[in-house]
């Protein structure tokens, strides 16, 4: 061995022992920190107050009112614990960002085989509600990619759930339970290899018929012109105006564009056929303007933007002024005040069969109305596994349908009138709805869209006592 080898072969060892050592530490740490959750668990066990989390942030869109509650110190668990390069794993605290992961994988030529659009989305997040993005026609929605999962039950007991063993119906019925089963301390998850930089095609369709045939034969064929893809979404602006965004990872690029301050994203779609970003620009391509909802801020006006600043032009910023305007309404008391027509906030994400895209687009605007409209395929990977709790078609493309922002409402018209009417739309065209937003299902609808019965079985078994607010309770009631 010549000097230089060894000493590229001390380096190598002294890098693996530092790396021993960090996940040595953060192992330890995560293990102080289940103890201190424990004794928290235990001092409000007998009490008669449901148990909830005391969350630095949130990305759910409904404003909960719990009141009465014993809060447990869940907002500590936010730490990578340990990313295995070669086996392309990443075990990660439950309340861990993904912007935190995503930092550290990148640095090892990784990312999460799926990762959610906006960066303050945590891992736990993800998994007890229902993540998507791009990859997703790959690699299914976030919970798919999980190995195993760290769980505190309702019973106060911490198990580990994984597909084969004694924990396994919490393993796949932990997604869309939303903390009504308990709460991921810590999830072991499925990394993919990147490279640097990330190819954008964009295609434009002025036909809803052609626009879904071609993204199924993308899908399908995973591949376009026969070069295979990595990622594909796209965005409908108006029924002469749709597009497909296909992602492709390179190695080199010959120029990269910037998104991150004055320059907009989903604008760019209108004046390309082709752009180049960075992996982890491309990553969080949409968390700047939160796809487009920046605009109901002003943020989109240069001068804005410019006072803004990029350091707050992301997701975050974002979340904390939605929290102030659930909170305080002073946007509502602004336009009660200018006598504006009155709306209705529709935030939502469906998920429809490939086949029924087309009618639900034409439902969607014909009676609501809502642009630009996000599209993400996605299918699930195994068609073996059965995800109790959102259960999706094996084999069946679905469409993700995301749709952000207020339609007019009418005089005499009943709370949710219209996100009622897209509810219904959706369960009779045999899509799934995601729950992270408002939701206005009678409580024998919901049982029969969200499988009650195994529900019910799961609940019985980790929060017999109910300590946990339920799944409807959460999620419809608000609780």
């Amino acid at each position: 061995m010549s000097p230089f080898d060894r000493s590229q072969f001390g380096l190598c060892l002294i890098y693996q022992k530092l790396v021993q050592f960090i996940v040595m530490t953060t192992k330890a740490e995560h293990q102080r920190k289940i103890v201190r959750l424990l004794k928290e668990f235990g001092a409000v066990k007998n009490s008669s107050r449901k148990i909830a989390t005391n969350k630095k942030s949130t990305n759910l869109f409904r404003v909960r009112q719990q009141k009465h509650v014993s809060r447990l110190g869940l907002r500590g668990f936010n730490d990578v614990i340990a990313i295995d390069t070669k086996g392309k794993t990443a075990t990660v605290e439950g309340m861990c960002s993904y912007q935190r992961l995503v930092e550290q994988t990148l640095a090892r030529g990784l990312m999460p085989a799926v990762v959610p659009q906006l960066k303050t989305i945590t891992l736990g997040g993800a998994i007890s509600g229902v993540g998507i993005e791009s990859s997703s026609f790959k690699y299914g929605l976030p919970h798919e990619t999980v190995l195993e999962m760290q769980i505190l039950t309702g019973t106060g007991e911490i198990v580990t759930a994984s597909p084969d063993n004694d924990h396994s119906d919490l393993y796949y019925g932990f997604p869309n339970s939303y903390g009504a089963l308990g709460y991921s301390l810590s999830l072991k998850i499925s990394l993919v290899a990147v490279k640097p930089f990330v190819r954008i095609t964009y295609l434009k369709f002025e036909n809803a018929s052609e626009y879904f045939k071609t993204l199924k034969d993308i899908c399908d064929s995973q591949s376009w012109k026969s070069e295979k893809i990595d990622f594909i979404d796209g965005v409908i602006f108006d029924d002469h105006s749709m597009y497909l965004v296909l992602g492709l990872m390179v190695s080199s690029a010959p120029y990269t564009s910037d998104y991150t301050n004055q320059n907009i994203f989903y604008k760019s779609l209108f004046t390309r056929s082709e752009d180049y970003l960075t992996i982890e620009d491309y990553i969080w391509r949409w968390d700047t303007d939160w796809f487009w909802c920046s605009k109901n801020i002003g943020a989109q006006n240069p001068v804005v933007r410019h006072i803004i600043g990029p350091k707050r032009l992301n997701s975050a910023f974002y979340m904390k002024l939605f929290g102030l305007e659930a909170k305080y309404k002073p946007m509502a008391l602004v336009s009660k005040v200018l006598h504006k027509p009155q709306q209705e906030t529709i935030i939502q994400d469906v998920e429809l069969p490939i086949q029924a895209s087309e009618k639900f687009l034409k439902f969607f605007n014909e009676s609501i109305g809502i642009k630009p409209i996000w599209i993400c395929p996605v299918r699930q990977t195994d068609s073996k596994k059965d995800w109790t709790l959102y259960r999706l078609k094996p084999g069946q493309l679905y469409v993700n349908f995301g749709f952000w922002d207020s339609a007019p409402s009418k005089p005499g018209w009943t709370e949710g009138h219209l996100n009622r009417k897209i509810e219904q739309v959706v369960a009779q065209l045999k899509g799934k709805k995601s729950l992270y937003s408002d939701s206005f299902y009678t409580k024998d609808e919901f049982d029969k869209l969200y499988n009650k019965k195994a529900y019910e079985v799961l609940k019985s078994k980790y929060d017999p006592a109910r300590r946990y607010n339920g799944l409807y309770q959460k999620t419809v009631k608000k609780g």
